[in-house]
């Protein structure tokens, strides 16, 4: 997919207010680790998170979105009724309906006339969003369109950690841990076709699935169960694949690539990523050290401190590189 006239005007989020480390969770399963000989700081160890944000206890999801949504709007100097669609990209939701998107299309004010809607992936729920709004802009059906999202780890983790309590064996403790790396935010990503002012020039995107490893990341009703491991394994083989097709789509290098954002799991995760696309460390701009997993919210909340704190310069050749459950990758470019 290459675009010719779509941009990225702002980013704006908004972060959980209650800083949580991972030895005040580790602290909380104690009892597990004590019974499985499992020494406390692990969870930093094998993940480099030191931190996550929670949101206040019943906080809903909506308004963390519409926060976000606001500040994106105010970035880029525009009005809800500017946007032609609204959508609300997030894994968690607060109903099973009506979409997410309503309750947070009802506290900004958009037009009647705007589609409204949510869409589900895993965490690359956002980049999706982003490419629905590019093609929408590009086809000239639309000016400028908003993707949010507002995830939520207290709920999880607190149902998690019962679990494991309760179940204090090594392939529970192996299941269960990357879940504790969650982290609480929301996101707003306004694209527009150019017509507001300046913005971030969407190049274009790819995408590749490998749906034959669907069952190894599962958030059930009560608990999630991720074999980490494997999702590594087979993410990252996807990734590298995915990475080629980039390239090859806009005729672009490794070496052209001046920045990357990837999704933010962790600092295993990380380092094989980069390795295998052959990209070094420097080009890389990470938050889980401090912000953990937020799932759709990571990648695009990360893209926007690294502008924030002048890692992004203009002119870059930026790489966005998601890789989410499934398994499912997109991977897009965009001009600085």
């Amino acid at each position: 997919m290459k675009y010719t006239k779509v941009f990225v005007n702002a980013i704006g989020y908004e972060l959980g207010p209650n800083v949580v480390t991972s030895s005040e969770l580790e602290k909380r399963v104690e009892p597990m680790l004590t019974a499985l000989h499992v020494p406390l700081g692990q969870l930093e160890a094998l993940t480099g998170i030191r931190e996550r944000r929670w949101w206040d206890p019943g906080f809903e999801l909506s308004e963390g979105a519409a926060r976000a949504a606001r500040k994106a709007l105010d970035q880029a100097g525009l009005k809800p009724a500017d946007l032609g669609v609204l959508i609300y990209a997030g894994v968690c939701r607060e109903h099973s309906e009506p979409a997410t998107a309503t309750a947070i299309a009802d506290k900004i004010g958009v037009s009647p006339s705007a589609a409204v809607y949510d869409i589900s992936n895993a965490c690359l729920g956002v980049l999706n969003g982003m490419l629905d709004i590019a093609n929408r802009i590009e086809l000239g059906q639309i000016k400028a369109g908003l993707v949010v999202s507002c995830e939520s780890s207290r709920e999880i983790n607190d149902a998690m950690i019962a679990h494991m309590l309760a179940n204090r064996n090594f392939e529970t403790f192996r299941l269960s841990l990357a879940t504790l790396t969650g982290g609480s935010g929301a996101v707003a990503v306004l694209l527009t076709d150019g017509s507001f002012g300046a913005g971030h020039r969407l190049l274009g995107g790819v995408y590749r699935a490998a749906p034959a490893h669907h069952k190894l990341c599962i958030w059930h009703r009560d608990h999630m169960s991720t074999d980490a491991t494997a999702v590594l394994k087979h993410g990252v083989a996807l990734g590298k694949e995915t990475w080629a097709d980039l390239m090859a789509a806009l005729a672009l290098t490794p070496a052209q690539v001046d920045k990357v954002i990837c999704h933010q799991v962790g600092g295993a995760h990380k380092k094989t990523v980069l390795e295998a696309l052959g990209l070094p460390e420097e080009k890389d701009f990470s938050t889980y050290e401090y912000l953990g997993n937020m799932g759709t919210a990571a990648l695009p909340t990360a893209a926007a401190i690294a502008s924030e704190r002048d890692f992004l310069a203009p002119g870059d050749t930026v790489g966005f590189l998601g890789i989410g459950s499934g398994l499912n990758t997109i991977m897009l470019a965009l001009k600085w």
